[in-house]
């Protein structure tokens, strides 16, 4: 069974960006432009807007026009956008608008100004209304002409896509489309990532709802343009000190004209891009610079992923991992399996879970399936490849006849003690080392052996994997 959330991400060693120039962090600055595509009957919807205005908690009037809610969007697309565009554009910062197909159609003068600035137009649906209702097919299609109204609006076709009220579906049916650069519905890291769907790597860009004005239309939120600013600076501080300390982020900060472009916020706003600005080494840069750089520096690589493999591949390729003992993989497929088992550790942990959560007589059977340490079966060359391997790299495939003599005799002891041969994880580990632990174990009680035992099993399918995948 597949879990299709990724817990796993870039873990503890996020690739080096290398952003250009050595920049130690990438500012990316968005404008949403929603105006004129909100709920609201005139649009043919059921009800008036409810999201992201100066009225907290509203609700959506059925079959009525909600005149104080219209007029805030208003003020966004007849004074906010201007307001914000001056900002920008005096400071000479690039700009990704994300922009409602509806809303842009209904916006001719702002257009025109966006594309004047060399502003990235990317697409923020046909309307700004909800999809996590939509079943697959009417989401697909309303995709498909919000591309089409945007780009007879702009003469482009939009390379950038943001749905924003999305459904589970939304960013699989963007890279099925195949004409995106990037999809940024997601809030899953500080760097871009690749999202493999059907076959297709799609670039995703995460975008954010912690930098972003919205704060000041929720409950929990900025509530004065210095409380906005103080968080902006926070987060610009800590990623460029990752970024000097050799990890370089990316940030994201959004904008909505009837938010950000009211006065006391937008001065807020105008002393954080003078903050950035003071900064040497930061890349400010629209969303479709940074899917260009990713796609060039870090482009998609295809790997066998444990998750996606049949249930007959899977328990093919790591069957063996637990010496001759293949129903634990066979138990891991038929557990929750996702990305977070894709690595080395990963893949270990679920093996592992099988294995610890097995009887004690099935527990007991692994050990008994793994041979003697320079025993017979090694002495025949009758070992599995993976066995072959690490005791040779240890050395007790060239023992001196004195040292295969003490081997034979500590075998024999060893299970007829405990019922089950001596087991150790001997890579990188000498033949003295190996003998000096075999001395000592044998003195252990049945139950301490066992365990122990149980541990060193654990110890050699992680260094098997770690041979197999990626830490």
């Amino acid at each position: 069974m597949r879990y299709p959330r990724d817990l796993q991400g870039y873990g503890a060693t996020p690739p080096d960006a290398v952003w250009p120039d050595g920049a130690r962090i990438a500012v990316q600055f968005v404008v949403n432009y929603e105006e004129g595509g909100e709920n609201c009957v005139l649009h043919g919807d059921a009800a008036s807007e409810a999201f992201l205005s100066e009225i907290v908690g509203a609700s959506g009037w059925p079959g009525q026009r909600h005149w104080n809610m219209e007029s805030i969007y208003d003020y966004g697309a007849r004074a906010g956008f201007w307001r914000l565009h001056r900002l920008f554009t005096e400071r000479d910062m690039p700009v990704t608008v994300y922009g409602v197909a509806a809303a842009l159609q209904r916006s001719p003068a702002q257009v025109a100004a966006m594309q004047a600035a060399g502003w990235e137009i990317a697409s923020h649906g046909l309307k700004w209304v909800e999809h996590k209702d939509m079943d697959r097919e009417e989401e697909r299609a309303a995709i498909a002409e919000a591309v089409r109204i945007h780009t007879l609006v702009t003469g482009d076709r939009p390379r950038g896509w943001y749905t924003g009220r999305c459904s589970a579906n939304t960013v699989d049916l963007v890279a099925e489309e195949g004409g995106f650069a990037y999809v940024s519905d997601s809030y899953a890291d500080d760097l871009p990532y690749w999202h493999d769907h059907a076959g297709r790597q799609q670039l995703v860009i995460p975008y954010t709802l912690d930098a972003n004005d919205m704060r000041f239309a929720t409950a929990q939120g900025f509530n004065s343009g210095q409380q906005f600013f103080d968080y902006l600076k926070d987060s610009f501080d800590l990623l460029y000190s990752e970024g000097a300390a050799g990890s370089p982020k990316m940030m994201n900060i959004g904008l909505h004209c009837r938010l950000a472009g009211r006065p006391g916020r937008a001065m807020a706003l105008a002393r954080f891009l003078d903050y950035v600005s003071s900064h040497e080494k930061v890349w400010i840069a629209r969303r479709i610079d940074i899917a260009e750089h990713w796609a060039k520096a870090h482009p998609p690589r295809s790997i066998d992923r444990p998750s996606r493999l049949s249930e007959n591949e899977f328990v093919a390729r790591y069957g063996g991992v637990f010496e001759h003992s293949d129903w634990i993989a066979r138990r891991a497929f038929a557990g929750e399996l996702s990305a977070a088992n894709d690595t080395s550790l990963g893949l270990h942990a679920a093996l592992a879970f099988q294995f610890r959560a097995a009887s004690e007589e099935e527990r007991l059977g692994v050990l008994v399936a793994h041979p003697d340490l320079a025993g017979k079966l090694a002495e025949a060359k009758r070992l599995t490849e993976s066995s072959t391997a690490e005791q040779a790299g240890a050395g007790l495939d060239a023992l001196t006849d004195g040292e295969r003599e003490r081997f034979t005799e500590l075998n024999g002891r060893y299970v007829e003690t405990f019922g089950f041969p001596f087991i150790m994880a001997v890579k990188g580990r000498s033949k003295e080392e190996i003998l000096a632990a075999f001395e000592n174990r044998i003195a252990n009680d049945r139950t301490t052996e066992f365990e122990t035992a149980c541990r060193q099993v654990e110890r050699i399918a992680l260094l098997r994997l770690a041979d197999m995948l990626p830490n």
